[in-house]
């Protein structure tokens, strides 16, 4: 396979297809549309995830004091009623048996992440802020992605408030999540990066990314799905050769939008994850 193979391959798919291939702290080895804007679906819990662990750093939040658990949130409109979220659209039924309850910051974003929990980033992103999530796409680097609202926040959206990624900001943020694991970065300290990392390589869906790769490999990624859209954006690392970044998105016909069925988006983020994997020691 060469990329040229890949894009022709790719140009076949209706809709956009886009990509960001690279190591660290290097130029990509291979793009495809990567500053092409899409919804972010849950791509954007990345950016709350370390906006949180900013906060804790700061001294502003405690990852490890319990909150309440509600689902009873503010617009990013303003003007309109409070929004809430609909149980049968989220992953993760263990944060809404604690509603009425408590549960820690740091529990809430695990579950944010692992679980992709919608109920668990809007308790979250409630005590980050919005400010505080576009502080970190900056710092990033990234250049045009927004997370304009909580998920589920009908009344935003029907404003033109969104959330937007692009394949190679997700990969700026991941790569300086990775890069800073190791350096002093301008997101967090090392200690807080590995922390999310770790998180990271707890994603327990595993259907799209991490299908292309051979069991066991590592990735720390995070994957976010509606219908129409399918994306993954991760740090691979594998034993053999040094890591590199791969993020992917898809706004096409292929995306079912249903996480218990392999669909096509799936099997074509898989496709694209294992010709990577095959080029790993050439990137």
């Amino acid at each position: 396979m060469t990329w040229d193979d890949l894009d022709a391959h790719l140009d076949r798919v209706p809709g956009t297809v886009s990509a960001y291939v690279g190591r660290l702290d290097a130029p990509p080895t291979w793009t495809r549309h990567a500053d092409a804007a899409h919804y972010a679906a849950s791509t954007m819990k990345v950016a709350v995830l370390a906006a949180l662990h900013r906060a804790a750093e700061a001294g502003t939040l405690d990852l490890d004091a319990p909150v309440p658990v509600v689902n009873d949130f503010d617009s990013a409109q303003s003007g309109v009623p409070r929004f809430t979220c609909a149980q049968p659209y989220d992953n993760d039924d263990a944060v809404w048996d604690r509603i009425g309850g408590t549960a820690t910051l740091r529990w809430l974003a695990d579950r944010m992440i692992v679980r992709s929990s919608n109920l668990a980033t809007n308790l979250v992103l409630s005590h980050v802020g919005l400010p505080a999530v576009a502080e970190v796409w900056a710092l990033a680097g990234a250049r045009t992605s927004v997370t304009g609202r909580g998920i589920e926040d009908f009344a935003a959206r029907e404003a033109g408030i969104t959330n937007t990624v692009t394949a190679a900001d997700l990969a700026a943020l991941l790569g300086a999540l990775a890069t800073g694991a190791d350096t002093p970065g301008p997101l967090a300290s090392p200690a807080a990066c590995t922390t999310m990392l770790d998180v990271l390589l707890a994603q327990e869906h595993r259907e799209d990314l991490a299908a292309g790769l051979p069991e066991g490999t590592r990735i720390a990624h995070k994957n976010g799905w509606v219908r129409g859209v399918r994306h993954g954006a991760g740090v691979v690392l594998p034993d053999d050769a040094p890591p590199y970044l791969i993020a992917v998105c898809t706004t096409t016909d292929l995306a079912g939008g249903d996480d218990q069925v392999e669909d096509d988006a799936c099997l074509l983020l898989a496709h694209i994850s294992a010709q990577v994997w095959a080029a790993r020691h050439q990137l």
